[in-house]
């Protein structure tokens, strides 16, 4: 068990170590929250389903996503929550903004209940940016780290 921790321990200060950055700086837009169905991680990678709610005020958007982890990925995982600031160029974003493609680095280690790392950028034109770091709550039991890519698709 102590190997796990130091492991766990080890992968949460790689994943802290590679904050997504924006292009030019930028400004917090509001936070993007999604829930991470479960899967098997494949040795090599895994890829999981998400459904995302992005806020700002009185504003709320609704996307449907997938993780993609492309590394170590061992175990099974039941579930995640996944919660990021969102960082934009301009405060006068349009609905839908966060849809596209992200990556960044990856980082997780569960045991029952577990946490993780994910810095990622993306979305309009590579200029938004989730971070400074993802906070992953998953249950099962799981190790992973690696690249990570996420699709976004905004809900009409």
């Amino acid at each position: 068990m102590n190997k796990f921790l130091a492991c766990a321990a080890l992968i949460g200060a790689v994943g802290l170590a590679v904050p997504a950055q924006a292009e030019s700086g930028g400004v917090k837009i509001g936070t993007l929250s999604c829930n991470e169905h479960g899967g098997w991680g494949l040795v090599l990678g895994s890829s999981r389903a998400m459904s995302c709610t992005f806020t700002s005020g009185d504003r709320i958007e609704h996307y449907d996503g997938r993780m993609t982890k492309i590394g170590l990925d061992l175990g099974y995982q039941h579930s995640g929550a996944l919660f990021w600031t969102v960082i934009a160029p301009h405060t006068d974003t349009g609905h839908g903004a966060l849809a596209g493609h992200y990556a960044g680095g990856t980082a997780s280690a569960t045991a029952g209940v577990g946490i993780g790392a994910n810095a990622l950028i993306g979305g309009l034109d590579r200029s938004i940016a989730l971070q400074p770091v993802s906070v992953d709550g998953t249950t099962g039991l799981d190790v992973a780290a690696g690249i990570g890519s996420m699709t976004l698709r905004a809900e009409e």
